[in-house]
């Protein structure tokens, strides 16, 4: 019986003495370019003073229609100069949040970039090659994206949340466009 326990015991000492790293593996937050690099790439003349869109009664029920639940802040800070607006929004992969800098020019994704990736699965979406793709991209009148974005195996969860986020940008945008007596 002694013979038996000790190399049980032996392994417990083993598993217990070295970290368990099965959710921290990969699973660290990740920052690709901080926000204000992605600013200072996207306004080269310099970047403007930023503003705050409040999400009103009026601009809730169309977030949570692309978002499919209501966004956890009150106001969103963005940069705006002329027709081209930068937005540094966040939203959940499977269980972390993804921060993604998207500029929009003319009513048009100009830039998508991954600022900070937390999650464990799914970080290919920082690749260019999947990015560019949002390149061009409008949204159409039901709130949609005009181009079909192809996925990445095994990554499902963050492409659909940046499908999410440019389409928020494109509407943000809109909403905070301004009017021709303002321009």
């Amino acid at each position: 019986m002694t013979k038996l326990l000790k190399p049980i015991f032996t392994l417990l000492l083993l598993a217990l003495a070295y970290p368990h790293t099965s959710d921290a593996k990969g699973a660290k937050e990740e920052t690709y370019l901080s926000q204000e690099d992605f600013l200072t790439q996207t306004f080269n003349e310099g970047v403007p003073t930023p503003k705050a869109l409040w999400l009103t009664k009026s601009v809730k029920p169309t977030v949570k229609e692309i978002l499919g639940h209501d966004y956890p802040a009150a106001r969103i800070r963005y940069w705006r100069d002329g027709n081209r607006s930068a937005w540094i929004l966040e939203e959940i992969g499977k269980v972390k949040p993804i921060t993604t800098g998207i500029v929009v020019e003319d009513g048009k994704i100009a830039r998508l970039k991954v600022l900070v990736y937390r999650e464990s699965h799914g970080w290919e979406v920082k690749y260019p090659f999947f990015t560019d793709q949002f390149k061009e991209t409008e949204l159409t009148e039901k709130k949609r994206l005009n181009k079909n974005i192809d996925g990445i195996a095994g990554a499902t969860l963050s492409v659909n949340a940046l499908k999410k986020l440019s389409r928020l940008a494109l509407y943000f945008h809109q909403v905070t466009e301004p009017k021709d007596s303002e321009k």
